[in-house]
């Protein structure tokens, strides 16, 4: 089963690996997409009548939002107090969690499928991936990170049977994280990617490392549990200790 519909402002693809009942797999996609379409209706910043939206214009008190809106309040909060407010979501002036809730609700998918039985299965979400078991030939899943100034290409590949990869980049839309301690466009790294456990967290660290600039590197370091690639505006590569490319 694999599966392509275009939510979040982004192509999501939802991938089911191995022996799994047909009616089943039809079943678990379809309510994967038809939580992405709930996370867009409330989260996006486009929609006027999003939770998100009516939250920025103080029209929505968090005490009477969806779970779903209050744990997302709760996790940035707590992300933004880890990145030492590196990780803020209102650095563009009005409240945006969306460097935490596009990683947040694949890794959410990807629990829901597992909770079903469906261990073998790889949701990508422009570029923010979760995998989990073994494709259907049985080798392991490879996610490719790709190069930040060549869309062809590949700067590194990882290959696992359990792991969350997001990547914050400028080479799709530009100067678009905040440094917080500026106001300004954070431009000294073009690419960072974090890998590990979780997607919404790694998601968060890469755009807290972003903002950060070169300092972000040395923070990256520090993770406990992640690991993490970034490539400087001026083409220097750094990997952490722990980062293993197979490409």
């Amino acid at each position: 089963m694999h599966r392509v519909e275009f939510v979040m402002g982004t192509a999501i693809s939802v991938e089911i690996a191995g022996a799994v009942a047909p009616k089943l797999a039809t079943a678990m996609t379809e309510q994967a997409f038809a939580w992405f379409r709930s996370v867009d209706s409330r989260f996006s910043t486009y929609k006027d009548d999003s939770e998100v939206s009516r939250f920025a214009r103080g029209e929505l008190a968090a005490d009477v939002s969806s779970p779903g809106f209050r744990e997302v309040l709760c996790e940035c909060s707590r992300l933004w107090d880890e990145t030492q407010g590196y990780f803020d979501v209102y650095a563009g002036g009005s409240y945006d969690p969306s460097g935490y809730v596009k990683g947040w609700s694949v890794q959410v998918a990807s629990d829901r499928l597992l909770a079903a039985g469906i261990v073998d299965h790889c949701i990508n979400a422009g570029g923010d991936v979760r995998v989990h078991g073994r494709t259907d030939s049985g080798e392991l899943w490879r996610v490719g990170i790709r190069h930040p100034w060549e869309s062809t290409k590949l700067a590194w590949v990882l290959e696992s049977t359990n792991l969350a990869v997001a990547t914050s980049g400028t080479y799709e839309r530009g100067l678009h994280v905040i440094n917080p301690r500026t106001g300004k466009p954070a431009d000294q790294l073009c690419s960072v990617t974090v890998s590990g456990p979780d997607l919404g967290v790694a998601d968060a660290y890469a755009t807290a490392a972003m903002a950060m600039g070169e300092a972000g590197l040395q923070w990256l370091a520090s993770l406990a549990g992640y690991q993490s690639s970034a490539v400087t505006v001026d083409g220097r590569a750094y990997v952490s200790d722990g980062w293993r490319s197979v490409a």
